[in-house]
């Protein structure tokens, strides 16, 4: 299932129990997870995209082996809210991976690659530190903020 809003979301979780972000790129898929009390986001991982279903199998494993109960995916709006080219992109890739067999958020994620980056800067990493670490910490930076609007 796949939702918009917070409240449809959580009606669809089975139970409380750990939540995965997606930040789903052109290249990469970045991937955070937050602990069973939806109190913090961690930055898990970045799978390198190949053919949709190699990218599949390694999301169902990771999925199936932290036991999460949820998807959210950040979806790429125009500054205006309006759909882009890369918000239709997000929404087939969530319709595939529907399959799964988990909830899925569809949730806002304007402005968090520039969140995050900005962050690195500050931090002074080099900029093959932030390419490294970019994708899954704005997964986590979209989980949070969805599991915060959700307690």
């Amino acid at each position: 299932m796949i939702c918009t809003s917070t409240l449809d979301f959580r009606d669809a979780l089975p139970d409380r129990g750990r939540l995965a972000g997606l930040d789903v790129g052109t290249r990469t898929i970045g991937v955070a997870l937050c602990d069973a009390g939806w109190t913090i986001a961690s930055p898990a991982e970045t799978i390198m995209r190949a053919k949709f279903s190699v990218d599949a199998a390694k999301l169902r494993a990771l999925l199936t082996a932290q036991s999460a109960k949820g998807m959210v995916i950040g979806l790429p709006l125009n500054l205006d809210g309006s759909d882009s080219p890369r918000t239709q992109s997000v929404r087939a890739f969530a319709r595939n991976v529907e399959g799964i067999g988990l909830p899925i958020l569809l949730w806002d994620e304007r402005w968090s690659t520039a969140a995050v980056t900005r962050t690195l800067i500050d931090a002074d990493a080099s900029r093959a530190r932030r390419a490294e670490l970019v994708d899954k910490l704005a997964a986590a930076y979209i989980l949070q903020g969805a599991i915060d609007a959700m307690i």
